[in-house]
């Protein structure tokens, strides 16, 4: 199941990102700051459309522009495969292992903490919008209340 939205600005962020960082990880080097650049773009793009800096888009970015600058130092590069491979499933698959890992904070989850939530979390399906609206309902207990 492809969600390649090239009708949204956002799936473009996403997509340019996933092509700079192609382009870092294969040697050429000046894309990880390029990189950082869109990242930037991407969070004040989204702080903008949110009007938050609290909204979880806006976590999700933000904590993405951290990854990058704390990955540009030569030794920790290694570790830009991660997001590399990361914003190729994002922009065609529209599957976001950060936006799942954050939906697990207290701030930004409704249900308490269970095995259940991480299978549901990380084994459900991609949706449009935020892995927060589709996550699976919980199943419900016969008996309890």
């Amino acid at each position: 199941m492809f969600m390649i939205d090239y009708k949204q600005a956002i799936w473009w962020f996403w997509l340019v990102l996933a092509c700079l960082l192609t382009a870092g990880v294969s040697g050429y080097e000046t894309a990880f700051v390029l990189a950082i650049v869109v990242s930037v773009l991407q969070l004040m793009h989204s702080v903008t459309s949110e009007r938050s800096v609290t909204a979880f888009p806006v976590q999700v970015r933000f904590w993405f522009l951290i990854y990058v600058l704390v990955a540009l130092p030569e030794p920790m590069q290694v570790i830009y495969w991660l997001p590399a491979v990361g914003t190729w499933a994002r922009s065609i698959f529209g599957y976001c292992v950060l936006a799942r890992t954050l939906s697990l904070l207290p701030w930004n989850r409704q249900v308490p903490f269970s095995r259940g939530l991480l299978m549901r979390t990380f084994f459900s399906r991609p949706v449009r919008g935020s892995i927060l609206q589709g996550l699976p309902p919980v199943p419900q207990m016969v008996g309890h209340a």
